[in-house]
This record gives structure tokens, sequence and C-alpha cells, in this order.
């Protein structure tokens, strides 16, 4: 399901970036954690084992907007 505050269409390519990803340390015997702190989340953002949680996690990180950095 699409956050209200995140345009649909970029949340579906979030979506698919974050799935590729998980797979990538899924297939490469990781865990929900690393890929999660491999986003700059927390890894108890998400329980243990639970791969969607952690892939609708860093969609939204993915659909942040970027912080502006003062010079």
């Amino acid at each position: 399901m699409t956050p209200d505050h995140i345009n649909p269409l970029q949340w579906h390519q979030a979506l698919g970036i974050a799935r590729q990803s998980c797979a990538r340390f899924f297939r490469d015997g990781g865990r929900p954690a690393d890929a999660l702190l491999a986003f700059g989340l927390p890894a108890d953002a998400v329980p243990a084992a639970d791969w969607s949680k952690a892939v609708e996690a860093i969609a939204e990180v993915l659909c942040t907007k970027p912080v502006s950095r003062a010079a």
C-alpha cells in the first residue's frame, strides 16, 4: 500500500529497488538487519526475520527528500 505522502510512481520504483537490494542480501546469506544498515537505518527498525517490512522501510528511505546542507 502506498503511503499518502509519497507519489505512487515514486513508491513503486522505490519498492522495486528495495526488493532488488534485499534479494542480493538474502542471496548472500544476509539478514534484514544487514540490508537496513546498508541504507542507514537502525538494525532494530523491523523484526529480525521480516524481509517485507525491511523492503518497505528501505523504500521509505529512498522516497524521503534529501536534507539540504549548509555550506
